[in-house]
């Protein structure tokens, strides 16, 4: 039985909020920084960079541990591509001729927009999972409609879905193993 959680619209909401506070915030600093036009060209890059190479590798990892089949090739170049988006930011960081507070500054609205939309990407997986799921089968842990959190269960055995009333129907015996002479 596989359970997929849809996940909250509050919960899906926060996530695009941090998504657009992330890339606001560094965008706002890299348009009001004093640097050349060259620099702001590589933060903005390496952001876009960063911003693609989490989302693969989020998207590579949820594949594999769903049983979806995925390279090695892909899956390790999607973890490469990750590493070198932050070394990246961290070396251009480390060589600007910034402040000591708007290298922290555009470090964190960098780390806040890349865990962000991490979180959207699965947000947008799991509704696209629960949208999937047979209807009729959806419920709510918290027994009203919006709650905390509603599970969906794909291929749910048929004794679950009976009336706890009614006895299960049993199963046919398997036939007796005849011995091999």
């Amino acid at each position: 039985m596989t359970t997929s959680y849809r996940p909250t619209a509050a919960f899906v909401g926060a996530s695009w909020a941090a998504v657009s506070l992330g890339i606001g915030a560094y965008l706002i600093g890299l348009w009001n920084a004093d640097m050349f036009l060259s620099e702001k060209g590589y933060y903005l890059t390496l952001l876009l960079y960063g911003l693609f190479s989490v989302i693969s590798l989020q998207k590579s990892v949820r594949d594999r541990e769903e049983g979806i089949p995925i390279t090695d090739i892909y899956f390790g170049l999607s973890w490469f591509s990750t590493l070198v988006a932050l070394a990246l930011l961290v070396v251009g960081l480390w060589n600007a001729s910034l402040a000591l507070s708007e290298k922290g500054f555009y470090g964190m609205a960098y780390a806040l927009s890349l865990f962000a939309v991490i979180t959207v990407q699965k947000n947008t997986r799991d509704l696209a999972a629960a949208n999937q799921a047979p209807t009729g089968t959806s419920g709510s842990k918290s027994g009203k409609d919006g709650g905390i959190k509603t599970i969906i269960t794909k291929s749910t055995p048929s004794v679950l879905l009976q009336n706890p009333a009614q006895p299960a129907e049993k199963s046919p015996t398997p036939p007796s193993k005849v011995p091999v002479s």
